[in-house]
């Protein structure tokens, strides 16, 4: 290779040696004092970019780890979770599955229950609108169907069904008849606020005796002249005085009010309505008649006596008498013919104390059993239970006998005292029975009506069928007698002092009550336990 060349070639690398790269710079041709210094710049930024990558790397990678962690500890936080969820739902599931059975049973039979109670309702409210109009069209079966779907009701709610619904139709229900003329019908009750209807009613029968006597006491006679035999002083239309009260308050146009209560105001109108349909007149009449006597020489003669009679005569009206004088609308007359249809007389005796319920309690029950030896016979017992039954709901009454089972709707009507050998003979009372009376309608229920005590007769003739014993031998279900038999009672148990307790109809308390033995002398045992 010639010299020439050589330098050529030498030429070429020197001048690619020293080309500059763009971040190399020239200066007139010459090369740049700064090369040097941005060398190192460069170095060091490579290197600092270095460490920099490598922690964030590193960074990175821990960063990702704890992620991966974190994430498996999600994971199985979730799983468990997950666990618990489907095994609470499933327990739900299993619960709600049983409730769910339950409740359709329960709601099935509410659901027929409450159909009635629809169904009852519908036919009350069908005429009920909110006018009085609406209330005279209640029917029996409307009413009767009420409160057997309120009974019915009452037994859903005890089993936890469709309570809510039960109460709204229990409410509206009630509330109806309530504020209606048959609102009448709930005044048996004490709702604490005036008097009951069965109160209201012996109160003004008392009034209306204390009249009669009143009149006869102002006017000295020797006969008493009551229409029928003395059956005019009875209150017969009790049912029409309390039908018309009914729908009079009831449709007040100017203060309509509820019959369900006997306010005082309510009894005012009450009385006014009794007084106008039972009204008590009288006349005195004397009469000369010729009489047989025996003269002091014992020779017959005939004289002259001059009788004064008194004559009561009770005028009473019904309902449709009153129609007229108080001028009742035409819905109020079908009101008042609502009323008094046959199916709701059970209902009216018992506001006018003509009928009583007389089945003791459980607790009622339970407190006499407690009183009795636990050895008693079974006979005795029913004596015992059956003499309380009429415990405080029977007035003293002389003459006064019952041969029915059960409640005799007699007591309680004014009746004329018939029987003589009494203070109240000629009286006006409310019919009930006297002692022995109390004893021979015990003995007779208690056997189902197989058995008299006294086979007819009074005290002595129930004594006549007894041993006696003495009183340290007293069993309840024994009688026990006034000196004379004078006066009878049945022994019912003892207090807690062991002494002895009787039940008997008494004159001065004008009731069946219980007392101790005070008065009573001797005591016998019926000839019923051992026959």
């Amino acid at each position: 290779m010639g010299s020439r060349e050589k330098h050529r070639i030498l030429q070429q690398k020197t001048e690619r040696s020293v080309t500059p790269s763009p971040s190399r710079q020239y200066s007139g041709g010459h090369r740049s004092r700064s090369y040097p210094t941005a060398r190192r710049a460069i170095h060091h930024t490579e290197k600092a970019a270095g460490r920099t990558a490598r922690n964030t790397a590193a960074n990175s990678r821990a960063a990702v780890k704890s992620s991966q962690k974190a994430v498996k500890e999600a994971g199985r936080t979730a799983r468990q979770a997950a666990k618990t969820t489907s095994r609470s739902a499933r327990q739900t599931v299993k619960t709600a599955d049983h409730t769910v059975k339950t409740v359709q049973k329960t709601a099935q039979a509410t659901v027929k229950a409450t159909q009635r109670a629809v169904q009852a309702a519908r036919a009350t409210a069908k005429a009920a609108a909110t006018t009085a109009k609406a209330a005279a069209k209640a029917t029996a079966a409307a009413i009767k169907a009420a409160i057997a779907a309120i009974q019915e009701l009452i037994a859903a709610i005890a089993a936890g069904g469709w309570v809510a619904i039960v109460v709204v139709l229990v409410i509206c229900l009630a509330a109806f008849l309530i504020a209606s003329p048959f609102g009448i019908f709930f005044s048996g009750e004490d709702s604490g606020e005036g008097i009951t209807m069965p109160e209201a009613v012996v109160q003004l029968n008392g009034e209306f005796t204390s009249q009669i006597e009143q009149i006869q006491a102002d006017n000295p006679h020797d006969t008493l002249d009551m229409d029928n035999a003395g059956t005019a002083a009875m209150i017969s239309n009790w049912n029409d005085v309390l039908a018309v009260y009914a729908v009079r308050v009831s449709t007040d146009e100017t203060s309509p009010g509820s019959v369900a209560v006997v306010t005082d105001e309510n009894l005012a109108v009450l009385r006014e309505i009794f007084w106008a349909m039972n009204q008590i007149s009288y006349l005195t009449e004397s009469k000369e008649r010729t009489e047989t006597v025996t003269n002091e020489d014992g020779d017959e003669e005939e004289k002259t006596v001059t009788e004064t009679i008194l004559h009561i005569t009770v005028t009473t009206k019904d309902c449709w008498q009153m129609v007229d004088e108080y001028g009742f609308t035409e819905e109020q007359r079908e009101m008042l013919t609502e009323l008094l249809k046959p199916e709701y007389q059970e209902m009216f005796l018992s506001l006018t104390g003509s009928y009583q319920d007389i089945t003791l309690s459980p607790q009622e029950v339970r407190e006499i059993m407690e009183r009795l030896p636990n050895d008693l016979s079974e006979e005795r017992r029913q004596i015992v239970l059956t003499a309380y039954q009429l415990l405080g709901k029977v007035n003293y009454f002389w003459g006064g006998k019952s041969l029915v089972l059960g409640w005799d709707s007699r007591w309680g009507t004014l009746t004329e005292v018939w029987a003589t050998g009494s203070p109240s003979t000629g009286t006006v009372r409310p019919y009930g029975l006297d002692c022995s009376g109390f004893a021979d309608w015990v003995f007779y229920n208690a056997s189902g009506g197989s058995y008299i005590i006294g086979h007819g007769g009074g005290a002595s003739a129930q004594h006549s069928y007894c041993t006696n014993i003495s009183w340290s031998e007293a069993a309840p279900g024994d009688l026990a007698f006034y000196p004379g038999d004078s006066h009878v009672g049945i022994v019912c148990g003892f207090d807690a002092g062991g002494n002895v307790q009787i039940i008997h109809c008494a004159s001065g308390a004008n009731n069946v009550v219980v007392t101790g033995k005070s008065g009573f002398t001797a005591i016998g045992r019926p000839d019923y336990y051992s026959e």
